[in-house]
């Protein structure tokens, strides 16, 4: 069992009080951006910060030289520094499941194997010998090595999966695009609705196709269903266009040639027709959420490369040892973390937003929801009492400049305070100019716009000074002091990717840590999943259906009354 001590509850603290009076008096003062930069001319310069080669200006939010030594004070009350320790040494901080928590592990170079035994298991070397094997394998597919039953090269990759399984290969790979350069286009199918498998197999060749089913256990219903769903579509295509003959040994065969795996569950990787030598594992100490970097990124070798897989580590990487070296005043990963804590538990902030001035992030808002609110979605500590603050943090957003028309808004304006990391790269794989004007500058000029209007706003006079009726200035006034924080980086390459990842499982974690929370459990997808496969069979069965409550017994009347 877990020898994790049970969490500091921070409401306790000295810290928490001392921080509690310091929101009180800077409200009772007055929050004003304008003033604090006006009064602290190297206010930009001290809240500036470079992690690897992010750039990270933290000085439009809302912290004085005081909030950051007052929230360093919390970290430290609530251990931090030494919880972080505890997770990169392999230590079970997964007190539920009584688990080590090693995603970071599957970043580390080949060199620091024999350096990292957890459980009796040489963590790097286990890495390292899988990820040799995924290099080797998506070499041979990216080549024409690895052909299809009918011999024809693979150009188009159908990954199955869901959840972390999904998410965030999903994201990575519309995120990567342009480093996208062997000619195979992937395909992810993840929802159960038969839907998604129609529209994703849509137009595709059999013969020209991959598949990769990725399922830690093999058993997961909705991963398991769509591979069912495929297997069916991939065997009657290829007989229809007489690349077998639909004999079960040609079926096999074509199974052989056109599946692999990501699971550990060989047994039933072999009973569903994919040869074990396919099959590639990971471990239980790499969450879903925290697994794109594992086996889980099988797709991504195969349509980047090995040498971009990499590339994409080692920024995990470069993040990873920041996070582990940098005192926590000058650590902004850290000071992310509890900043975030700082808008949710003494400002009441439900919500953060995400902008990310690229459209190819426009996956990564929906890939944080998962990473942070599964994480830090919870009631309970890890010692099972009950949280004793505000938790989580409801993560939303939408690349600019689409968002500026939709729900900023509501940012600028509403009621509701929403902290927003803006995120953007000063290069482009597209650049383009509208007559003498260069369309990323112009991108790029909004990005800035939007941040300084959020900080700054505009007063009544200003609005008044530029002719508007006075019935009308109320509309038109911005309050500011809505804080940003603002992420740039050189260009969106797979170095980069690998850093913003990191970046936000590190802030997750110190969140969580702040919080008393396991943030690498997810107990509660469970009970829905236990509750479905009791329910669906009462949409025909009618002892199942007298089993039902009165409300879900209304709604399967109406699918019976409506089905055709």
């Amino acid at each position: 069992m877990s020898t994790i001590p049970a969490p500091i509850d921070a409401t306790q603290t000295p810290a928490w009080k001392a921080l509690q009076e310091h929101h009180d008096r800077l409200v009772e003062e007055g929050i004003s951006l304008k003033d604090w930069f006006a009064a602290d001319p190297e206010r930009v310069e001290k809240l500036t910060f470079e992690a690897g080669d992010l750039h990270i200006d933290l000085s439009r939010d809302l912290i004085t030289d005081e909030t950051v030594r007052l929230l360093c004070d919390l970290g430290r009350a609530v251990g931090v520094e030494e919880r972080r320790d505890a997770m990169f040494s392999g230590a079970h901080i997964n007190t539920t499941e009584d688990r080590a928590v090693l995603h970071t592990a599957l970043r580390r170079p080949k060199e620091q194997a024999g350096t990292l035994i957890v459980d009796g298991q040489d963590v790097v070397a286990d890495v390292h010998e899988v990820l040799d094997r995924m290099y080797a394998f998506a070499d041979k597919v990216r080549s024409g090595a690895w052909r299809g039953v009918s011999g024809k090269k693979i150009e188009h990759v159908v990954s199955v999966g869901i959840g972390g399984s999904d998410l965030g290969p999903v994201m990575v790979y519309e995120a990567l695009k342009p480093y996208a350069d062997a000619g195979i286009d992937c395909r992810y199918i993840s929802n159960i609705d038969p839907n998604d498998a129609a529209e994703k197999l849509a137009g595709l060749d059999p013969e020209t196709t991959l598949v990769i089913i990725v399922s830690k256990t093999f058993t997961t219903l909705e991963t398991l269903t769509n591979a069912r769903e495929v297997r069916t579509w991939m065997l009657d295509a290829l007989e229809r266009a007489g690349a077998i003959d639909g004999s079960a040994e040609s079926r096999a065969e074509a199974i052989r040639k056109h599946f692999v795996a990501v699971s550990t569950a060989l047994d039933l990787v072999e009973e569903f027709g994919i040869d074990p030598e396919n099959a590639f594992g990971f471990w239980n100490w790499v969450g879903g959420r925290y697994s794109v970097d594992s086996a889980v990124g099988l797709s991504l070798i195969v349509a980047l490369g090995p040498e971009r897989f990499q590339e994409f580590l080692d920024g995990f990487r470069a993040i990873d040892e920041y996070f582990q070296q940098t005192p926590l005043e000058e650590n902004v990963v850290a000071l992310m973390g509890l900043m975030n804590v700082w808008y949710v538990n003494f400002f009441g902030a439900e919500s953060h937003a995400v902008l990310p001035y690229n459209q190819y992030l426009h996956r990564f808002p929906a890939y944080l929801q998962q990473l942070t609110m599964e994480s830090n979605g919870k009631g309970v500590r890890w010692d099972g009492s009950a949280v004793t603050s505000a938790t989580g943090e409801i993560f939303w957003g939408e690349p600019g400049t689409n968002g500026q028309h939709a729900f900023y808004q509501l940012i600028h304006q509403g009621t509701r305070m929403v902290p927003a990391d803006f995120i953007a790269f000063v290069n482009t794989p597209h650049p383009v100019r509208d007559g003498e004007q260069d369309v990323h500058e112009l991108f790029l000029g909004n990005f800035l716009a939007q941040t300084k209007a959020l900080a700054f706003g505009k007063t009544a006079d200003e609005v008044r000074a530029e002719g508007t009726p006075e019935e009308i200035v109320p509309a038109r006034v911005f309050t500011g002091n809505r804080p940003t924080t603002s992420i740039f980086g050189d260009t969106l390459t797979p170095f980069a990717l690998g850093e913003l990842i990191a970046l936000y499982e590190h802030i997750t974690f110190v969140q969580g840590t702040v919080w008393g929370i396991d943030s690498y459990d997810q107990w509660g997808v469970e009970l829905g999943k236990q509750l479905a496969k009791q329910i669906t069979p009462a949409f025909h069965d009618d002892a199942a259906f007298a089993e039902q409550d009165p409300a879900t017994q209304a709604l399967i009347r109406y699918y019976r009354a409506h089905r055709r």
